[in-house]
């Protein structure tokens, strides 16, 4: 085995003595930082590499910290002047990841530079810890690197906001087979439009 497999051996044993201590550690050392700050290189390489980080220039890594827990809703004594169905507080889940939240974030600071992906670095109590992967489409380096320039085209801009990364594609409900049929046709909201109307045709 090579040195990213055993990297990667390593953290499927979360909860072993090494790594329970090595999380402990980090997020310790996470939580002095600012919420949102530039990683100077990856803390898990052998996953930078798997979702498509390269070590070159135009490629840059950010690590970002999230707060746990549902969503409270956001209403004024927790009155919400309506029908008892809707008064629900404190019991409602966002309907994206955290992962999918800490992607947007780092693409709201950084809007010139375009979100590639992102993965899981550590979590405690109150925190998830993500490391996002982004790439400066103006870059030489990337704009003439054939496997990654796609990334420079204008419709790419944004596309954490979009639901085009992979933690954002999850929560969009794309798939085939059994449970995934409210968004056959692309998405949910064509899915539904097409079932909203009525298509009477000419010869029928």
């Amino acid at each position: 085995m090579g040195a990213y497999k055993y990297l990667q051996e390593l953290y499927r044993k979360k909860q072993s003595d090494v790594m329970r201590f090595v999380f402990r550690i980090r997020t310790w050392h996470y939580r002095q930082l600012a919420a949102i700050h530039r990683a100077p290189k990856s803390t898990r390489p052998e996953k930078a590499r798997r979702v498509g980080y390269k070590a070159k220039a135009g490629y840059v890594i950010y690590r970002v910290r999230v707060r746990r827990g549902s969503r409270k809703k956001p209403v004024p004594k927790g009155q919400v002047y309506g029908k008892p169905k809707h008064q629900g507080i404190n019991q409602l889940k966002f309907q994206r990841s955290l992962q999918s939240v800490a992607e947007e974030r780092v693409g709201r600071r950084c809007p010139t530079l375009r979100v590639l992906n992102s993965y899981w670095i550590a979590q405690d109590a109150t925190f998830k810890f993500y490391e996002v992967i982004l790439i400066d489409p103006c870059h030489k380096g990337i704009r003439r690197d054939a496997r990654i320039n796609w990334i420079c085209r204008s419709n790419k801009k944004h596309r954490e906001l979009r639901g085009l990364t992979s933690a954002g594609r999850k929560s969009r409900g794309l798939g085939h087979g059994h449970r995934y049929s409210l968004a056959t046709g692309g998405s949910r909201r064509t899915c539904w439009k097409r079932r909203q109307q009525l298509s009477l045709r000419r010869y029928r």
